[in-house]
């Protein structure tokens, strides 16, 4: 039988071993979710598929096209930065729907490994246009087609055995109409009249509705070097992170806006661009540069030469109702 002076000292030995565990996962965790898997503490970063894109030797990737009825271009850049691996996905699709020229944009910033990032790069979109209502009520297709995407994202994962997740950052244009639906800290913003004007709102856990929704749930929001879900999670909206998936919701936030003359051009980027970069300083760089691919290229080497320590994923898509149909001409920044 142990001695009240050894059962002291076990009890001092168990609380130094739970203080540097807990240290230790912090050291470990990057810019998300802490770890805590067994088998594998890293990322994952073999579970690209040859149809994604690939950085090989951690070259940046880059690229951009026109619509066929002249009314938008656009340009993306990715690059996983100062990262290891790399948890950015990105979608820039035009398709046909009734008779409609659609333009689909999205972000996708996953956390836990590339698992729901890449999901939800490969099927939101076409669950969307092939939803019902997507023509007729727009809103409502969105917000289906983001729930219904997390639910089959959580049936793939059954046999998994660590939790993945990711934001999702997405712009829909349909006729005159721009639909930005977020959920996650990826980030869209308009350049309107020359103004810079944030359309979708990160979602943080220690926001007062966000975390009464999650006290609500039976969740908790602690401080870990940062604000978590259940001390763990820096997002409050997410798909996937099936541990948490009774407070972490993938429900989006939705808004619109018309496209006139005095809407210019659309920023959507993950985190590792908002982190160092505002969202006045993002649309002053972007208005001098017309090539929408020149300007995502531009923001991501701002974002990494300031220091970001995420990967770093920019879409622009720039409105050319005003500015002559000219979607490849490129001015110095």
């Amino acid at each position: 039988m142990y001695s009240l002076l050894s059962y002291k000292k076990l009890l001092k030995y168990t609380v130094v071993v739970v203080v540097v565990l807990f240290l230790f996962l912090l050291l470990i965790d990057e810019s998300c979710q802490i770890e805590i898997s067994s088998e594998n503490m890293g990322y994952l970063n073999s579970v690209l598929s040859p149809s994604s894109q690939v950085h090989a030797d951690d070259s940046p990737v880059t690229g951009g096209g026109h619509s066929q009825n002249g009314k938008f271009s656009y340009g993306y850049a990715s690059s996983p930065g100062k990262r290891s691996s790399m948890e950015d996905f990105y979608e820039t699709r035009i398709d046909g729907v009734e008779g409609e020229i659609v333009g689909l944009f999205g972000v996708f910033d996953g956390h836990g490994g590339a698992r729901a990032a890449e999901y939800v790069k490969q099927n939101l979109f076409s669950n969307l246009i092939s939803h019902p209502k997507f023509i007729s009520d727009t809103k409502s297709a969105i917000a289906d087609a983001y729930t219904h995407t997390d639910s089959e994202f959580l049936k793939s994962e059954n046999n998994q055995n660590r939790d993945a997740g990711s934001t999702a950052s997405t712009a829909i244009l349909v006729g005159n109409r721009l639909l930005v639906a977020n959920v996650g800290d990826s980030r869209a913003v308009i350049c309107r009249g020359g103004n810079a004007i944030a359309v979708s709102r990160d979602h943080k856990p220690d926001q007062t509705d966000e975390r009464q929704r999650i006290e609500d749930a039976g969740g908790f929001v602690m401080w870990a070097g940062t604000w978590r879900v259940g001390g763990v999670l820096a997002v409050s909206r997410a798909f996937g992170d099936r541990l948490l998936k009774q407070y972490v919701v993938a429900d989006p936030e939705i808004q619109e806006e018309k496209i006139d003359s005095s809407l210019e051009f659309l920023i959507l980027a993950s985190d590792g661009l908002w982190d160092v970069v505002t969202n006045e300083e993002a649309v002053d760089m972007t208005k001098p540069i017309l090539d929408p691919e020149e300007a995502a290229k531009r923001l991501m080497l701002e974002a990494y030469h300031r220091g970001s320590a995420d990967n770093i994923t920019c879409v622009v898509v720039r409105f050319l109702a005003n500015q002559g149909g000219s979607s490849r001409t490129s001015a110095s920044a």
